[in-house]
């Protein structure tokens, strides 16, 4: 900037000889800016730079202030293994993110989209936490630049859609929770890529049907929650993907019947959860082979009887239940065909839940006695 300083003509030696020679000494306007003396001046310097230098000075200032307001609310905490960013009730995604970011969480924010680029910054990211916000949509490309991402969680937004290849680069993520969205029409594209995913979590969608060979990829998956959807049937070969499935979360939706051929390619399935269904009907072969099964929830459906050896491969005299079972609130009609069911529920009431709810819905003469206090279906 030009130094204002007034002095006489025979006073410019002892100011040009000044060891800053970014320094240009200017007259003010009154003076001669044309004499020999200034030969450095003219009026365009003495009223440009100071506009365009306030500018730029103004723009550092915003900018400074943008990137203080994007993490003023978040709470960030380095560590040797990589830095911790918390954000909740932030007005947009932060910015910029610490390079060695391992762990963001970015929750409560009501947030609608993400830049295409949010996470380009922090490569080493492992643990994305994004649950009750509004986000409708998701970039194509936004997890392209954490290919070592383990753990997403989108619960509670208002997601309608996956794009397709959003995972291909999603080769470390092992836990995956959409739960609470607005997902409708399920693409067999929408997972692929995801080879080490162990949790997948649906629940609370608004899921009708899901295609063939929607799991095929996904051979690390043990959990997998389907729960509250407005499922009414199942692809008989859903679960054929995964190697070893060990929890399996049908619960809240519209399934009328379970066949045979559902469960069979998971054998080390160890949890399943049929409750809260429209359940009517379930195959004899349903839960053959299921030798390891501890815990099983068919409570709260339209069944009135079981057919012949539907439980044989379960609890005693095979071995106990760990965890136990539940059947009640079922229209259970008391006569000759539930004969088989009840002398399995005496060999097992010790695991067996919600005994008191158990009950006979006909007939009549048996309406609403228990299960358990039917003697002449409970006894060999």
């Amino acid at each position: 900037m030009a130094a204002w300083v007034k002095h006489l003509p025979w006073q410019r030696e002892d100011l040009s000889s000044q060891k800053n020679p970014a320094v240009v000494v200017c007259p003010p306007n009154d003076w001669d800016i044309f004499s020999p003396w200034f030969p450095d001046c003219s009026p365009q310097d003495l009223n440009a730079p100071l506009p365009r230098i306030l500018l730029l000075l103004a723009l550092l200032v915003t900018s400074a202030q943008g990137i203080a307001s994007s993490l003023k609310e978040c709470v960030v905490l380095p560590s040797a293994e990589g830095t911790t960013v918390t954000c909740h009730g932030v007005t947009e995604f932060p910015s910029p993110l610490p390079a060695d970011t391992v762990h963001l969480s970015v929750e409560f924010s009501n947030l609608t989209q993400l830049p295409a680029a949010a996470l380009r910054a922090c490569r080493r990211l492992r643990e994305l936490h994004l649950s009750s916000n509004r986000l409708q949509a998701l970039s194509p490309g936004l997890l392209a630049p954490v290919p070592g991402l383990r753990v997403l969680d989108l619960t509670r937004n208002e997601l309608r859609r996956l794009p397709l290849g959003l995972f291909l680069t999603s080769v470390a993520l092992r836990t995956l929770v959409l739960r609470d969205n607005r997902l409708r029409d399920a693409s067999a594209r929408w997972l692929w890529g995801l080879r080490a995913l162990g949790h997948l979590d649906l629940a609370g969608n608004q899921l009708r049907a899901l295609p063939a060979g929607f799991l095929t990829g996904l051979r690390a998956l043990s959990t997998l929650d389907l729960g509250h959807n407005l499922l009414e049937t199942l692809p008989a070969g859903l679960l054929r993907g995964p190697r070893r499935l060990q929890r399996l979360h049908l619960e809240g939706n519209r399934l009328r019947r379970l066949g045979d051929d559902l469960l069979a390619p998971q054998p080390f399935l160890r949890v399943l959860f049929l409750s809260d269904n429209r359940l009517a009907s379930v195959a004899a072969g349903a839960f053959r082979g299921l030798w390891q099964l501890d815990m099983l929830d068919l409570s709260n459906n339209s069944l009135s009887s079981t057919p012949p050896g539907l439980l044989a491969s379960l609890g005693r005299p095979a071995r106990d239940m760990q965890d136990g079972f539940d059947v009640s609130h079922n229209p259970w009609v008391c006569d000759e065909d539930l004969r088989d069911l009840c002398l399995w529920l005496h060999a097992n009431r010790h695991k067996m839940f919600s005994q008191n709810d158990t009950r006979c819905a006909g007939p009549e003469a048996l309406r609403g006695r228990r299960l358990l206090d039917v003697e002449e279906l409970g006894s060999p």
